[in-house]
């Protein structure tokens, strides 16, 4: 009979939720993922345990595993390992209670690999979509040291802290992009349906129209003959754009340097950089990782190009006996205050506690330019979108006033 392995055939795993009775004869039941109940019947009867009932559960599509997911885990994990679950029975509670099945999956996954004598940081690393080199690397550190419930909780808090800073910068950014974008949709409606029936109750008046009413006509004419080039240009446009920002690292470095110089938007992206920037190092640092092996993660936590790239010579500087902020200084990318905070740090042996207080100081920058960004763009956008719908508005009633003046 010829095997799967034989026939290059992989075969497809699924959940079973088991029930049983174990030697003492006291009820139990779990999880696990095999190829085939009697798979499953099998490997629980070598861990002495009589099974009464045996129902397949496939795990297959579910939303996408988000950073969120990862931040839960990683604090129900280490609060679990803390309170002296053992790791592989933390694994299955975790994995029963999320409601996300790839989650699911994936956990078992891990689980099954660690069962079989691999690291729990070699098991995370087969995942890197979902754990990066920073999460591997103090997973690892935990393990070698013996303190993993603790860099769990460490990396459980960043993780909280880097979502909750990111949370506040989306919502910066997208409330007025909703705005402009809803804004937009109302005056291509206005151009394309309303404004040709004014041009037709126009036509009856014979007289010439003011100069505001032609532009707005000619604009709507404009409209009407080319919406499918506007609506494609743009949509091309943006679609281009994300596009090579994905792939090109020189317009990555291109639009994130532009977007630290953008008036109002850009000393919020610079401050939010720093803080992650701060937060990361400051987490490795503490964990026990050397400084030049930390500093392979942190240019990439801080989400910025201009700043990945500054990281990148402070490793290099750091590597040959520079000191980090002098290293630091030579980007010109750190504010006056993250320096000498990091130079007190390295003279006083605290580096990490300093990084944590910068980390806290621009964390609560981030929150109070928030604020004050929606408070101010509110009028902003109130008085621009007012000045442009009034406008068009204003310039069709126009002929009418003069026909009543003229009447």
């Amino acid at each position: 009979m010829a095997t799967a392995a034989a026939t290059g055939k992989k075969i497809k795993d699924f959940v079973y939720e088991w029930e049983g009775r174990d030697r003492n004869g006291k009820a139990v039941r779990g999880e696990m993922r095999a190829g085939g109940e009697a798979m499953v019947s099998a490997s629980l009867r070598r861990q002495g345990i009589l099974v009464t009932k045996v129902k397949k559960r496939r795990i297959s599509g579910g939303k996408s595993i988000k950073g969120k997911d990862i931040a839960v885990f990683t604090r129900q994990l280490a609060t679990m390992l803390k309170a002296g679950v053992p790791l592989l029975q933390a694994f299955d509670i975790v994995s029963r209670g999320s409601s996300n099945p790839r989650l699911t999956r994936m956990l078992t996954d891990i689980r099954s690999d660690v069962e079989t004598g691999t690291s729990l940081s070699g098991a995370f690393r087969k995942h890197p979509l979902q754990f990066d080199g920073l999460y591997c690397n103090l997973v690892e550190a935990g393990e070698q040291a013996g303190i993993l419930e603790t860099l769990l909780e460490r990396l459980a808090t960043y993780q909280e802290k880097t979502i909750e800073l990111q949370n506040k910068i989306r919502s910066a950014l997208i409330y007025p992009i909703a705005v402009l974008v809803v804004a937009f949709v109302v005056i291509s409606v206005i151009m394309i349906f309303v404004i040709p029936s004014f041009k037709d109750i126009f036509k009856s008046f014979g007289a010439d129209l003011p100069t505001p009413t032609l532009v707005v006509i000619a604009m709507s004419e404009f409209f009407v003959s080319y919406w499918w080039a506007i609506f494609g240009g743009i949509g091309g446009a943006v679609y281009m754009t994300v596009q090579s920002w994905r792939r090109s690292e020189r317009v990555q470095m291109a639009v994130d340097r532009a977007m630290l110089k953008v008036p109002i938007f850009g000393p919020l992206v610079h401050k939010a950089a720093v803080a992650r920037w701060s937060r990361t190092l400051s987490t490795m640092f503490a964990a026990g990782v050397p400084l030049v092996e930390a500093l392979d993660s942190v240019g990439g936590a801080a989400g910025n190009a201009v700043f990945a790239a500054a990281t990148e010579d402070i490793q290099r500087d750091v590597a040959t006996g520079a000191a980090l902020t002098t290293a630091m200084q030579a980007t010109q990318v750190f504010p006056n205050m993250v320096l000498q905070m990091s130079s007190i740090g390295e003279e006083s042996g605290s580096l990490d506690q300093m990084l944590s207080k910068v980390a806290d100081f621009y964390e609560q920058e981030v929150d109070e330019a928030v604020k004050g960004l929606s408070t101010l763009m509110e009028p902003i956008i109130i008085v621009v979108l007012g000045t442009v719908i009034g406008g068009i508005v204003v310039s069709m009633y126009l002929p009418i006033f003069k026909l009543g003046q003229v009447v």
